[in-house]
Parts: structure tokens; sequence; C-alpha cells
């Protein structure tokens, strides 16, 4: 029986006082004199665990998954927010929250990382960060924003090699990034409904357009939101590769990309199946996340999508366990190592 890995979740249920010293320090970048301390943030185990056991955890129970990547909540990583002190205080304060919970909760949830990115500073300065979870918290990914901006898409595409210190760094330890915007502060772009779905499409399109992969081989991405537009419009992306004397998509970018399955209705679940390579699909809701209500047609909820994957007509058991479980243990490496270290 497979286990059941989400590769995709966020704390999105902190405590309150995070939201608050967040709020003090957003004050701070206006008057130094309100600024908090990093101290003065005081969170309990207990009440992290209240914040989890009554949410996520209680909804892994309900819908039968066993495990979930855990990073801090995306629309707070907030990089166009202050400068890069202020993202790099934010960031390890929510890296080393989600470690935490992964320290009480050590069966059910392992730690993804945000980075301290800023609008117009080199991503390499993002790199001790990055060092720190992986070597300390025993992180098994990142997340990679390629709009620190909020919006307005100032940064050079992926493909810049004002970027590749951070994929050498990722080859180097073997983990893959979720490439994964934040807040929208563009009123062009919501933030849940059209700018994570347009960074999602946008990522893939930089990568397809350039030759990433010929530098870095082994470099992973999982694209999530089940990839945006990308499976919808399958044949146009192929048919663009083509009028650019690119490869194959399978051999271009298919060795690299991945998609994940946070995709709230079945018939996207079942284009997905259809159109993406089952090896390049990970189990994933984003729960508790984006979308949290039930749906009035199905009376379940949106982001059940285990739900989805069981219904789907165009997987056999083999396949469902390699959507569960196998692509996720083969792509995020240091995850298989601590499931075998404790004997899964």
């Amino acid at each position: 029986m497979s286990l059941i890995i989400d590769v995709h979740g966020h704390y999105t249920t902190a405590p309150k006082a995070l939201e608050e010293w967040r709020t003090r320090q957003i004050a701070g970048i206006k008057d130094p004199s309100v600024s908090p301390k990093v101290s003065e943030l005081k969170i309990s185990d207990d009440e992290l665990r209240e914040t989890i056991e009554t949410n996520q955890l209680a909804k892994m129970q309900e819908r039968g998954s066993d495990i979930t990547i855990f990073s801090p909540r995306a629309s707070f990583m907030a990089h166009h927010i202050g400068d890069f002190q202020v993202s790099s205080t934010w960031a390890a304060i929510c890296n080393e929250l989600c470690f935490r919970v992964s320290e009480l909760f050590p069966n059910n949830f392992v730690p993804a990382a945000m980075l301290p990115q800023s609008p117009g500073v080199d991503p390499a300065t993002c790199i001790p960060e990055l060092v720190k979870c992986v070597e300390q918290y025993g992180n098994v990914g990142i997340n990679l924003n390629p709009d620190p901006s909020g919006g307005h898409w100032t940064s050079l595409p992926l493909s810049d090699r004002s970027w590749y210190p951070i994929y050498e760094k990722m080859v180097e330890y073997d983990i893959p990034a979720m490439i994964h915007v934040s807040t929208s502060c563009n009123g062009c772009f919501h933030t849940t409904g059209a700018h994570y779905l347009n960074a999602d499409t946008t990522a893939f399109m930089q990568c397809l357009t350039s030759d990433l992969f010929k530098d870095f081989p082994t470099l992973k991405f999982l694209i999530p939101h089940g990839g945006g537009a990308v499976p919808y419009h399958w044949g146009r992306f192929r048919g663009l590769a083509q009028e650019l004397k690119k490869p194959l998509l399978t051999e271009h970018l298919m060795n690299n990309i991945y998609f994940d399955t946070c995709v709230y209705h079945q018939p996207g679940i079942d284009l997905l199946t259809q159109v993406i390579p089952v090896k390049n699909i990970m189990f994933a809701s984003e729960m508790i996340g984006a979308v949290r209500g039930i749906d009035p047609e199905t009376g379940h909820y949106f982001d059940d999508t285990k739900r989805y994957i069981e219904s789907t007509l165009n997987l056999n058991a083999d396949e469902r366990h390699q959507v569960y479980e196998g692509n996720a243990r083969r792509v995020f490496s240091r995850l298989d190592t601590k499931l075998k270290s404790q004997g899964r």
C-alpha cells in the first residue's frame, strides 16, 4: 500500500502571534523605533501543536494522507516588502517554525524552505539560508519565487545566469525547487486566482525557451497548481518548442520538470493525467490553502484531491503508486532517505 505523500503544503494556520510580529516588522520599515526584535516572537510548542492537530493533521487523517512537505505560507513570503534584511529575518523565522512542526510531528511533516529573496538583489544572497535549512533543519526542498516584485515581473527569467548559484546548491544537495510566487501587489492580478497560475505557466515557458537543463541536467523544478495553463495547452507548448527548434518536450523539459495535483475538480485531474506523463506527476493538495470551501456539486472539499486521483480512469494501481509515493521519493531524494531511516 502506498504512502500518500502531499508535496505541497504551507503553514497557513500559524499562530496569530506570527502575523502580529510581521505587522510590526512592516511598520518598522518606515519607523525603525517600532521594529520588533526576533526574540519578541514567542510561540510555544503547545501553540504549534494546536494549530496543526486541529487543522492540517486532522484533514490529513480524515482524507487518508500520510506525509506533507511543509513550507511557510506562500502569500506571506511577500518578498516585495522591505529590503533583503527584512526578507532574511522573516524567512528565518518562518523556516524555523516549519522545522519545529516537523520535529513535533516527525511522521507527518517534512520541512521545505522559503528563501529570503528581494527585488533587485542577487539571488546568491539566499544561499546561507538555503544551506542552514538543509544542513541544520533537514529540509528536503525549497520554494523559489520567480517574481520577488509581487506581480510586476522585474526579475530576469529563471534561465538567466544570476539564478545559477542557487541551482548549483540545489544540484549539490539534490533538492528540487517548487516554483511558487507570493502575494500580488499588482491590482491586475488576483494572488491565487491569477498570479499563481500565471507564474506557473510563465516559469514553464521560461524553461522551454532556454537551454537551462543542458547546463543543469539534474536540476528539478516542481511547478504547482497542476502546472497552471500548461497541461490544458500542451499542444501549444509542443508546437512552440518545434517552432523554436527545441527538442521534443519529453527530452527538452520532462526529465527536469514535474507537476502537482493541486487541481480542484475531476475533469482537471483527468486532463492532467491524460496529457502529462505519469512519471512527472506528484500528489498534492495545498491544504489548507487557497480554496477551502466545499464544492456544492460534489459535497466534498475542493482541495480533497485524493478523491480525484482515486476516481480517474487514466491511472492503474501502479501509476497511482507513482503519483502518491514513488515519484515524490525519487524527486525528493532527501525525503526518501528520511523515510528509509524511519523504516518506511
